[in-house]
């Protein structure tokens, strides 16, 4: 079986070697002017340094191949759905620290089995994790088939696992397939 040929990049070959990934360099450019929140020459400066150095430190050689599709909408509804969730679950957090009796809270290790094909989706879904108050993704299985959890309550070990899974894995198989 050989593999499916990737279209030639339109960029000269310079230009593919100082911006491996232009979507990425591109992004954080923007994330830093966004940050710094002013647009003056140095911080212009910097987000071109950011959006060329971070993308030439990480990349990880020649393209594998595979490749996916990019669906914005799709992936606009999931940005939506886990800034919510980073809402709902600062407050959530905030209600058990602050009210409920520590003799009452249910910390857990939990492993969620994890049916994505792309380490780029499990690496999302672990961010994603991470990024919601109250659970962290501990570790993630070499062979990228599970994920460790930490959840700061979770009495029902079972309902996280199928809330991580439907709420977030269900959406990454959408983006990345």
């Amino acid at each position: 079986m050989t593999q499916p040929q990737m279209p030639p990049d339109p960029r000269p070959a310079p230009l593919r070697r100082l911006w491996p990934n232009p979507w990425l360099s591109l992004t954080l450019g923007l994330v830093w002017l966004l940050l710094v929140q002013r647009l003056t020459p140095n911080s212009v400066l910097m987000a071109t340094l950011l959006g060329t150095l971070i993308p030439l430190c990480t990349a990880q050689g020649p393209p594998s191949g595979r490749r996916f599709r990019v669906r914005p909408l799709a992936i606009a509804a999931y940005a939506v759905l886990v800034l919510r969730d980073i809402v709902t679950a600062n407050i959530a957090v905030a209600r058990i620290v602050l009210f409920m009796p520590r003799d009452e809270i249910r910390s857990a290790f939990i492993t969620v089995p994890v049916e994505l094909d792309s380490p780029a989706a499990v690496t999302v879904l672990a961010c994603t994790i991470t990024l919601t108050p109250g659970t962290v993704t501990a570790d993630i299985a070499t062979d990228r088939r599970s994920l460790l959890i930490h959840a700061l309550h979770a009495p029902d070990e079972d309902a996280v696992r199928h809330e991580i899974k439907s709420r977030y894995e269900a959406r990454l198989k959408a983006i990345f397939s």
